[in-house]
């Protein structure tokens, strides 16, 4: 997530200070749905792995066509990566469960 535009500091809660990592919405490219706020990612694969490595792919932010026609090409290349994943050969049958709820609070965190 460091990857992305924002700025770790510390903030207010109800047990004292705490310190989080804001990343904003809009200079980000992230958009808001039904039920959150969504990143769009595609992985690439690793064409020259390395004999020890098992990651198969690596994971960058996917953007728009409209976004990338503007973007130059330098600035298109050197994206960060954002993670890495493994193809996995058998499926999973867990859901991701996600505790974030989108709230209009302004000065102190909800919790």
């Amino acid at each position: 997530l460091l990857q992305l535009h924002g700025v770790v500091k510390k903030m207010k809660s109800q047990s004292g200070e705490i310190e989080c990592l804001v990343i904003p919405i809009e200079k980000n490219n992230l958009f808001k749905g039904e039920k959150g706020i969504y990143l769009d990612l595609i992985a690439f694969e690793i064409k020259e792995k390395k004999a020890d490595q098992q990651d198969t792919h690596i994971i960058k932010q996917s953007f728009s066509r409209e976004i990338r026609e503007l973007m130059p090409e330098e600035i298109k290349n050197a994206q960060p990566i954002i993670g890495n994943l493994k193809v996995w050969t058998d499926q999973q049958n867990s859901e991701p469960v996600s505790s974030s709820k989108v709230t209009e609070e302004v000065d102190d965190l909800p919790f």
